[in-house]
């Protein structure tokens, strides 16, 4: 079965793989329909393997192979990779400040953190589905770092941090009154932005070869923001702050041995 996933077109792949995300950002949603509320700590911790996780890829599976790429079609390699990897934080800044500024001038009361909980975790999923699709894509071009394999650890790690997403969305809207189903609808409907921005990934990297440095680190940019400015600082909103920081290290030490050993 997996020989037969890996022999499918990168795209096909990433589609796949980012269907994967997805799907377990619902799972994650549809725990409003178990459970009143899911222990905080349980949720911070794999908040922060997946922190860990989503580090080690942003370097070994985009950063690294990006530099490659960039060596090989004789770029100025250090400018690349810089302006990638700083436009994909930037772009996720402004769209926060953005998103900030709307909502605080033209929402109020329970509508208003309705819409922060739906857009703010919908706008950091584009990026996540992104980092996939181009994963995938480069794997066509045997750079060190890009491998089908780590590919899918990379969306494995993904998938991991998307769950608690799904839940924090259904959970607080079931608290502010909203049915169970419409709890979840909204909660899975947070994900679904992946599958479309992987797809879209995998064939501007297949398509353009020449922006493939720049979209590696883009994406890579992107991550390290969501992480910083968002997983570890949620992960550590509880007591338990030194186990969840070996969390990020555990999750971090499983992507490292995967992608060195295996990638």
């Amino acid at each position: 079965m997996s020989n037969f996933v890996f022999d499918l077109n990168p795209i096909i792949q990433a589609l796949l793989a980012t269907l994967f995300t997805y799907l377990v950002t619902a799972l994650g949603a549809s725990l409003v329909f178990m459970f009143k509320k899911v222990h905080k700590n349980i949720l911070d911790a794999m908040l922060g393997i997946a922190a860990g996780v989503m580090i080690a890829a942003s370097f070994w599976s985009l950063l690294s192979p990006a530099i490659v790429m960039a060596d090989n079609l004789k770029m100025n390699t250090m400018l690349v990779i810089s302006i990638g990897f700083l436009s994909g934080g930037l772009l996720l800044y402004i769209g926060d400040k953005v998103m900030n500024y709307f909502k605080s001038h033209t929402l109020t009361g329970t509508n208003k953190r309705i819409f922060m909980l739906i857009t703010s975790i919908t706008l950091h999923n584009i990026p996540e589905g992104l980092a996939v699709g181009v994963a995938f894509g480069s794997t066509l071009y045997g750079l060190d770092g890009a491998s089908l394999l780590s590919a899918w650890t990379l969306a494995l790690g993904i998938g991991i941090q998307n769950f608690p997403e799904g839940t924090a969305v259904s959970v607080p809207l079931r608290r502010e009154g909203f049915s169970r189903k419409r709890s979840f609808f909204f909660g899975q409907l947070s994900g679904i932005v992946e599958p479309i921005a992987g797809v879209l990934g995998a064939i501007l990297v297949l398509k353009i070869q020449f922006l493939l440095p720049f979209l590696l680190s883009f994406a890579a940019g992107a991550m390290i923001y969501v992480v910083v400015e968002e997983l570890i600082p949620e992960s550590q909103t509880n007591e338990n702050k030194d186990l969840m920081a070996m969390c990020t290290l555990i999750g971090f030490t499983i992507m490292m041995t995967l992608d060195v050993l295996l990638g």
